[in-house]
């Protein structure tokens, strides 16, 4: 098995584990994407940045204190060794996952993408 975290592959069930219910949407957050798409957090989140343009609200959403605090309590969630409790995370629903697959350009996205295309209920990942 290699050892770059990069080639690792996400399996099914860590997929599903990684779907939320957040405001009544399906969601995954910044960086559960960021880790099946194989880059880190903060530079899927700088490409985001970049083109919020191609995000509207029904792409993602950033959680608000209340929502991250709820969540954070839930699951084992870091504050994160740079950010810290400042850092709130963002949530992309379907079509926002498919747009940062597309904005991000990495091979690695567009393998994720398109392999998965025709998966039960998420187009974009096997299990949404």
């Amino acid at each position: 098995m290699a050892s770059s975290k990069k080639t690792l592959v996400v399996s099914k069930g860590q997929i599903d584990s990684m779907i939320r219910s957040i405001r009544g949407v399906r969601v995954m957050l910044d960086s559960d994407l960021a880790k099946i798409y194989g880059v880190p957090t903060f530079r899927f989140n700088e490409a985001i940045k970049r083109n919020r343009h191609r995000f509207p609200a029904d792409f993602m959403f950033q959680l608000t204190r209340e929502e991250f605090d709820a969540l954070r309590s839930q699951i084992a969630m870091s504050s994160g060794k740079h950010r810290g409790a400042t850092y709130r995370p963002y949530a992309f629903t379907e079509h926002g996952a498919l747009q940062a697959a597309n904005v991000l350009r990495s091979t690695r996205a567009v393998q994720m993408n398109t392999a998965c295309g025709a998966a039960a209920g998420w187009t974009a990942l096997v299990a949404w």
